[in-house]
């Protein structure tokens, strides 16, 4: 497979321009006419998982998260970020990052949440106006109604958290479920509007959990256990496009943070 064939078969599913504007969501590093041996999925691009894709014979590394966001001045390997370029460049491995645009459509990531969850009824909780296929986090119901600390529990397990912070509990049954992979707290409200009982998502600072007001339960269970499912929902859309192409799953774990 030729790189701008493989990109151009992703940007069909998530197109870039439905990225956010502070993203940089697309080919990073690589020149699109390049032949690919094989791909590899991981949620972050780092050194060591440049060096994986290199073992692994992979010359292409496709990301959720991408490994550029401001402008770079300088090559020095000062920091993370300009050695796994470095890297890459040096081992001519081409890096692809699919994030916000992934994020939005109906059938991305937080429908691949949803799924896990095995919520039915499915909808977009915050609907772009020009564009109701598209928006913010996702919302659906559980076929049987859950104790909230059962419910909690089921998550942690599922997800892999290695904590799970969540407000007071409300002491009713779960129900409705709304959810947005990685950072989500701006949605809060939007859940709540909804009719959510409880809200899954990761990156929430101390002052917002108050905003829960005992009208909701918030279920913050970090933003690498939130989004690590990516590489499951890439594989699987790739697999069935190019069913002859080799994938890779990426065993490095890129968590920055650990847990006592």
């Amino acid at each position: 497979m030729i790189l701008r064939e493989i990109t151009s078969i992703l940007e069909e599913w998530a197109p870039l321009e439905y990225q956010e504007n502070y993203d940089n969501s697309g080919l990073i590093i690589g020149d699109p006419n390049t032949k690919i041996t094989g791909a590899l999925l991981t949620l972050d691009s780092t050194e060591d998982v440049v060096e994986e894709a290199i073992k692994k014979g992979a010359n292409l590394i496709i990301a959720h998260h991408p490994i550029l966001f401001g402008k770079v001045k300088q090559l020095n390997g000062k920091n993370y970020i300009e050695r796994t370029i470095i890297k890459a460049i040096k081992n001519d491995i081409a890096i692809y990052a699919f994030h916000t645009n992934l994020d939005v459509v109906i059938n991305g990531v937080n429908a691949k949440i949803c799924d896990k969850l095995g919520l039915i009824n499915q909808t977009i909780l915050k609907k772009r106006k020009e564009n109701n296929k598209i928006g913010s986090g996702m919302i659906g119901s559980l076929k049987y109604p859950s104790e909230e600390l059962v419910f909690l529990k089921f998550i942690k397990k599922e997800f892999k958290a290695g904590s799970l912070r969540y407000t007071k509990l409300l002491g009713k049954d779960v129900v409705r479920v709304a959810v947005c992979g990685g950072s989500g707290s701006f949605l809060l409200e939007d859940a709540i509007k909804e009719g959510a009982d409880v809200f899954i998502t990761s990156d929430f600072k101390y002052h917002q959990y108050f905003d829960a007001e005992n009208k909701i339960l918030i279920a913050d269970i970090g933003h690498f256990e939130a989004e690590i499912c990516t590489q499951e929902l890439i594989y699987d859309y790739l697999n069935k496009k190019i069913s002859t192409f080799t994938l890779h799953f990426s065993d490095v774990n890129t968590n920055p943070i650990n847990y006592l």
